[in-house]
């Protein structure tokens, strides 16, 4: 790929992302995520690989179906009331049609088939992007018309989303895919407070981003693909395997750390609202996604292989994690004692 053509792609994204979060008329906002789209494509696919190449292939496919779902709900909308107006989505179908194509932009049961298999064929970097930053417009449609949306076929699919996530994930031992169904069960967790409480549902996405930039930073600094690539990178990077097996921990949710707080102020919130039960059974949901956070962890640095190399100072050789990975993993960890000042914006 031409070495100008990445910070075009990358102003393109950025542009993109911008009109679609700014906009209050749908044409616009659709303009928005078919930039989204299109400027992350060449990404995907710039190692010409032949999973490269099909992983390109399926999200076109599955962006430009979700795409016509947006435009053609927004029509229906616009038909039967005189609104362009986002948020004044008032009309029935046009919930439900919305609903369907913002799940199937995010990836959400049950229109998730694609994503893991999509993420799998991407490079780390861009499977970053594509679990964090894309994800971002379309849920901010879903916070906008969150007034409108159905509140049972939100939380239904959260539950399934939570469930799927973490059951997929459980025999997984690439780490994209392990990544894939992790954001899966995470946009469970925000779908399912986004209708009572959106600017929870906005903080639960932001900590989740971090998160998992962090993971992804330190999985692209060990070049580490599957399992058995990160068991043997204790020897070179000591340090920054400490540091990742602390930041999966995180996104499983265990306190100290953290990404127990979202978890917490969701369960709290889903109580307050008398969603006790939905409440027991995504925070039970979670377990297994701890399952496999525990196993990567556990594969990061609780157990080590014996180590063949004659050389006892190997690890001293590589290169220092880079700034923006260091500051990422401390918000990751440390944020917690911050919740009372968080929760009391929120």
């Amino acid at each position: 790929m031409n070495p100008h053509a990445t910070p075009i792609l990358a102003l393109s994204l950025v542009l993109g992302t911008t009109i679609t979060i700014s906009s209050n008329h749908w044409v616009l906002a659709w303009t928005g995520l078919e930039i989204n789209t299109l400027a992350i494509i060449p990404l995907i696919s710039k190692s010409h690989h032949p999973r490269a190449v099909e992983a390109a292939t399926k999200y076109f496919l599955t962006q430009a179906a979700a795409s016509a779902l947006v435009l053609f709900s927004s029509m229906i909308n616009a038909w039967a009331t005189g609104q362009w107006d986002i948020t004044q989505l008032n009309h029935p179908t046009s919930c439900l049609l919305l609903t369907a194509a913002i799940a199937i932009k995010l990836g959400l049961v049950p229109f998730h088939f694609w994503f893991p298999e999509f993420l799998h064929g991407s490079p780390l970097m861009t499977a970053l992007l594509l679990s964090t930053l894309m994800k971002f417009p379309p849920l901010t449609l879903l916070l906008m018309t969150s007034k409108s949306l159905n509140p049972t076929l939100l939380t239904a699919m959260a539950l399934a989303s939570a469930a799927l996530g973490g059951w997929m994930g459980l025999n997984q031992t690439q780490t994209r895919k392990i990544m894939a169904f992790s954001s899966i069960s995470h946009l469970g967790w925000i779908a399912i407070i986004l209708v009572y409480s959106p600017k929870l549902a906005l903080l639960a996405f932001y900590l989740y981003t971090i998160m998992t930039s962090a993971v992804f930073m330190a999985l692209n600094k060990i070049k580490a693909l599957n399992l058995s690539m990160i068991l043997t990178s204790w020897t070179k990077t000591p340090v920054l395997n400490a540091t990742l097996m602390l930041v999966l921990l995180s996104l499983a949710g265990l306190p100290p750390l953290t990404g127990f707080m979202p978890k917490w102020l969701i369960v709290q919130e889903l109580t307050k609202q008398e969603m006790t039960p939905a409440a027991m059974a995504i925070a039970m949901l979670s377990l297994l996604s701890l399952f496999f956070y525990l196993r990567l962890a556990y594969h990061s640095t609780i157990t080590l292989p014996p180590n063949s190399s004659n050389h006892m100072k190997q690890w001293y050789t590589s290169k220092p994690p880079s700034t923006p990975t260091a500051i990422l993993a401390s918000l990751s960890i440390l944020l917690l004692p911050l919740s009372p000042m968080i929760h009391a914006i929120v």
